[in-house]
């Protein structure tokens, strides 16, 4: 009898201990069907380090028929998703704070604003 309450109690602690090892170890499979399909999930902006908006500087010029950023440091011109707001600064040298689609080569404008005169 005692024999087969140690068995027991052996095959308790283990299994408890088990138990609390799944707890502990992340699971890798999907839990929700949101997480299940199969096509992958984009990280949010604020999540992605490398698409956090940063500071631009140049001058807001017309390209054809639409606004586009000429940047001063890189010579390069960056369409801008705002036409709106750029058509507001037309000619003008401004700060835009922005994230970049680099394959579209397009700014998604958070701010414009007029560049701090040196």
């Amino acid at each position: 009898m005692k024999r087969f309450l140690s068995v027991v109690a052996l095959l308790a602690v283990s299994g408890l201990g088990l138990s609390l090892s799944a707890q502990q170890t992340p699971s890798t499979t999907p839990s929700t069907p949101a997480q299940a399909s199969s096509t992958p999930q984009q990280p949010a902006d604020a999540a992605n380090p490398s698409n956090s908006a940063r500071s631009f500087e140049g001058k807001i010029t017309k390209s054809g028929d639409s606004w586009v950023l000429q940047d001063k440091a890189s010579q390069t011109s960056y369409k801008l998703d705002d036409q709106d707001k750029a058509k507001q600064f037309d000619g003008k040298d401004v700060k835009v704070m922005a994230t970049m689609d680099a394959s579209s080569n397009t700014l998604h404008v958070v701010d414009i604003t007029p560049a701090e005169s040196k």
